[in-house]
């Protein structure tokens, strides 16, 4: 489970931290080197990405999306999704409802 505030390793090159939530909606900001990996998985949140540095190629629901600074991405409850840093950069991701599997309770 994640700890609200402070940064944690979740794999091999990726790490988070989550933000303080609100009642119905949290954000977290995941760093990856390049060549790091958030394997795939799906969940019941609508999810919003915002690529904050780097480059990303998603998978989500088998079709292939490249990420860049700037760039953003809704990702629907549900979808089966996952990514591959490109170059090392950082994406915030803002997640609703919330998602008490990350959260200390």
């Amino acid at each position: 489970m994640g700890l609200i505030g402070e940064w944690e390793v979740v794999d091999n090159g990726v790490k988070r931290l989550i933000h303080q939530p609100g009642k119905q909606l949290m954000m977290m900001e995941v760093q990856f080197e390049q060549g790091g990996i958030g394997a795939e998985h799906s969940h019941p949140h609508e999810q919003y990405t915002y690529c904050l540095a780097g480059e990303f190629q998603f998978k989500v629901d088998g079709k292939e999306i490249i990420l860049k600074k700037g760039e953003s991405l809704n990702i629907q409850g549900g979808a089966v999704h996952g990514v591959v840093a490109i170059r090392a950069g950082s994406l915030l991701d803002i997640f609703t409802p919330l998602r008490e599997d990350l959260l200390n309770n």
